[in-house]
């Protein structure tokens, strides 16, 4: 099992999750997230007093994927999602050691 977390731009985000839809992808977690200093879109920032330092909005993808999908549906956020400037995300890709199902104890079972 694979996980894939994608920072993307926050106007991009309707279309890559309704194309993660559309390529299978049954569940994932959407946040807002603040891209910082490096990261942050160097046309679209703000500045924060909180942070001390200039940030912009994103918004971040995870989702949990067989090894054999990993390549096309992280293809998918890096087709969809970009824009062609700078700023435009990332996308991680991590390996699931073991899920445990909370309610029924079931381990290693990612449905």
């Amino acid at each position: 099992m694979k996980e894939i977390k994608a920072y993307i731009r926050k106007d991009r985000a309707d279309l890559v999750i309704q194309k993660l839809e559309e390529a299978g992808v049954k569940g994932m977690t959407v946040l807002d997230a603040s891209a910082l200093a490096e990261w942050a879109d160097k046309k679209a920032f703000s500045f924060s007093i909180e942070y001390i330092q200039k940030y912009s909005t994103v918004v971040k993808i995870e989702l949990i994927c067989e090894d054999q999908e990993v390549d096309n549906l992280s293809s998918v956020i890096a087709e969809f999602g970009k824009t062609g400037t700078r700023g435009d995300g990332w996308v991680f890709v991590s390996n699931i050691e073991k899920s445990i199902r909370i309610r029924t104890g079931e381990i290693d079972l990612i449905k």
